[in-house]
């Protein structure tokens, strides 16, 4: 991770973990699906999909990228998505993490609920205000800043 504050850092971590936990969970499912990597869902219009992030995972993004890196959202397509590709596929958000188009939906549902109330805990752990924002809203507040 870019170097940055001690209470960054333990959040940066706790976030990891909950990331890895994530991928153990996907791994261990027959549900998940198979994911063509084709990056149609990063065209959010176009697979007329939101995708909505929280505080602590904005807080690792900026972690690993470093602030000049965080990008705005102009339109509906996520930034980072060059070429058809994830450019922050380690660092990417839950959401990046459980969806895939030919996925079990209850399961990625269920998934969902759970990862939020992981995040949802850190905010409370970090005293962070929780805020569940598309992810178009949060590049652009944070580009903007």
């Amino acid at each position: 991770m870019v170097a940055g504050s001690g209470r960054d850092d333990r959040l940066g971590k706790k976030v990891a973990e909950i990331y890895d936990w994530l991928e153990m969970q996907i791994s261990d499912s027959n549900k998940k699906g198979q994911c063509s990597a084709c990056g149609e869902c990063c065209d959010f219009d176009g697979f007329e999909h939101r995708l909505f992030i929280t505080p602590p995972e904005l807080i690792y993004l900026k972690a690993n990228l470093g602030d000049e890196n965080i990008m705005p959202m102009p339109t509906g397509r996520c930034p980072y998505n060059i070429e058809g590709k994830c450019t922050v596929y380690e660092y990417r958000f839950a959401a990046c993490r459980i969806f895939c188009c030919s996925g079990n939906a209850d399961f990625q549902s269920e998934l969902s609920e759970t990862v939020l109330k992981k995040l949802k805990s850190l905010c409370t752990e970090f005293q962070i205000p929780y805020r569940y924002s598309d992810l178009a809203n949060a590049l652009n507040a944070f580009a903007n800043a």
